[in-house]
């Protein structure tokens, strides 16, 4: 329910004070009710202001000690003091602009002071000084300031950028310990914030890369030991077979059967490349008679390598 009044008479709302001027001066204020007014007297009702508390939202764009160029949100919670209804209104024309004036000015003298992290971590005492500075010249205007809240602190984006940059690569290596001093210096700009960034994410390339090699390594090293497995199996599986054939058929030698497994593996081998799609076109020998070369020459190699071993004893 609004303010309502004519020439006579007038009602004021709850939370809200009238001014009452008689020929033209100052008189009285006027609480909320109704209220009788005599113009034969000069009396009238100059204007109503309102006792709740007002919000106003302020952004200053500022400086930092690091050279980092922010935006901040302030927003002042403030209300007209009953008693001193008179002043806020025929002090102050428009007190909304002397607010933010004084916000800028308060803002802009200790913001340059301090770091962006330090900002960061103690903008209560920005918005504390802020407070003062406005309670003590508001103060004498009738206004009184109940909260000063910092609502944001907005940095410029390349910086945002740069630190998103650090905590994301933090995060990737953060499972392995640096020791680079590098990493634990101070910056006191955008630059300086890339470069750290630049810093952390080339650690996280060399941690990457070594453990790559390390993986490589051990990947070849049990690729040998299966190889060598694989080879002892298969000479052992030969030896079995030579002396169970040796054994069991009378009148054969050691070369005869293995003679026999070697035609035995050729034609194993020629069912596995007519089997799979995936192999391309090879060229063996496919007579019989080539694998009696095949095994004429392990056989010479065999004997070479005794014989080089022996000379050398």
């Amino acid at each position: 329910m609004g303010n309502s009044f004519c020439i006579f008479c007038g009602c004021i709302d709850q939370a809200s004070i009238g001014v009452v001027e008689k020929w033209g001066r100052f008189d009285k204020l006027a609480v909320p009710g109704f209220h009788f007014f005599n113009p034969c007297a000069g009396e009238w009702l100059a204007g109503v202001l309102s006792t709740r508390i007002s919000s106003l939202d302020v952004r200053i764009e500022t400086k930092t000690k690091d050279n980092v160029f922010v935006q901040l949100l302030c927003s002042i919670q403030y209300r007209i003091i009953k008693e001193n209804a008179d002043d806020a209104f025929y002090e102050l024309q428009n007190p909304k602009e002397q607010i933010q004036a004084y916000v800028f000015d308060v803002v802009r003298a200790h913001v340059p002071k301090m770091t962006l992290d330090a900002l960061f971590e103690q903008k209560g005492d920005v918005a504390q000084a802020v407070l003062e500075e406005l309670e003590k010249v508001m103060g004498a205007y009738g206004y009184n300031i109940e909260h000063i809240l910092m609502v944001d602190i907005i940095p410029d984006a390349a910086v945002r950028k740069a630190m998103n940059e650090i905590n994301a690569v933090g995060y990737s290596i953060y499972k392995y310990p640096v020791y680079s001093c590098d990493l634990y210096c101070t910056y006191d700009g955008p630059a300086q914030r890339l470069q750290l960034a630049c810093v952390y994410k080339g650690e996280a390339e060399k941690i990457l890369q070594v453990k790559r090699a390390e993986a490589e390594a051990e990947s070849k090293y049990l690729g040998g030991v299966g190889v060598a497995r694989q080879r002892q199996a298969i000479t052992e599986g030969l030896r079995d077979n030579i002396l169970n054939f040796s054994h069991k058929v009378e009148g054969t030698s050691a070369k005869e059967v293995m003679d026999l497994i070697m035609i035995t593996q050729y034609f194993d081998t020629i069912k596995d490349l007519g089997n799979s799609s995936k192999n391309t076109t090879v060229f063996i020998p496919h007579g019989p008679g080539h694998v009696r070369d095949i095994g004429n020459q392990i056989r010479n190699g065999m004997m070479e390598a005794a014989s080089a071993q022996v000379s050398d004893e």
